[in-house]
């Protein structure tokens, strides 16, 4: 059996919160796969049923994030779950928006639920981090993380958390290169607007300077006058 967690604090009042993110990509997934309701299990809500073959338990903790690891805990020593088949989708603030990246083990870049999870688990499960951006500064970052996305981020979040739940069965066959392909090529057209604009211009603005760098006249130092004299006794000259 496989554990598809997704981290999040529980209640209507953080729903919508970037730090809720691991909870809107299960849900995603229980929607789109055939799998029981949610019942309350496990010190969350669990739901039972099967991707591509495989048999899965659906896990939200509603234990609040710092303590995710008490949840998963009780659910792995249930099912006897090997800890390679745990699999954790959670917010990244080190990853821009829209982003995802699989890894197995690491350390808990400063996510408290992560680090709940070390503790009670250990490290070697498959971690599905999923890029929420950083705000730009520390001090903005409890306000950016328990905070609701923004209408704009809507453009790339709703085509991420369908194309998780889409291709979901190559999560649980352990195809990362191939889930996370896929979801590239699908956020690819779902830039935030203006991002590609404001790319090209910087772009063309780049080339445009190299061009007059590369054509431009190269300034010549003078060979006569008083500047001239100068410039050989500063650095010699040949009169040769």
């Amino acid at each position: 059996m496989l554990l598809i967690a997704g981290l999040g604090n529980p209640g209507p009042k953080y729903a919508k919160f970037r730090h809720n993110v691991g909870f809107m990509a299960v849900d995603e997934i229980h929607r789109h796969e055939n799998f029981s309701p949610w019942k309350a299990k496990f010190q969350g809500m669990a739901a039972e049923g099967s991707i591509g073959g495989e048999k899965v338990l659906l896990l939200k903790p509603t234990t609040f994030m710092n303590e995710s690891g008490r949840s998963l805990g009780e659910a792995v020593r249930f099912y006897k779950i090997d800890l390679c088949d745990v699999i954790v989708l959670y917010d990244e603030l080190d990853l821009a928006p829209g982003k995802v990246r699989i890894k197995t083990g690491g350390g808990a870049g400063g996510h408290n639920g992560i680090r709940s999870i070390d503790a009670h688990l250990g490290k070697e499960y498959r971690r599905v981090r999923i890029g929420i951006g950083h705000p730009g500064h520390k001090d903005r970052v409890t306000g950016h993380v328990l905070g609701d996305f923004a209408k704009v981020d809507h453009v790339w979040l709703d085509p991420l958390l369908d194309e998780i739940a889409r291709n979901a069965e190559l999560l649980a066959k352990g195809d990362d290169a191939g889930f996370m392909n896929r979801l590239a090529l699908r956020t690819q057209s779902s830039e935030p607007p203006g991002a590609k604009g404001q790319s090209s211009a910087k772009k063309n603005a780049q080339s445009h300077i190299h061009q007059a760098r590369k054509s431009g006249p190269k300034p010549q130092a003078p060979t006569s006058g008083p500047m001239a004299d100068m410039l050989k006794k500063l650095f010699g000259g040949n009169d040769n």
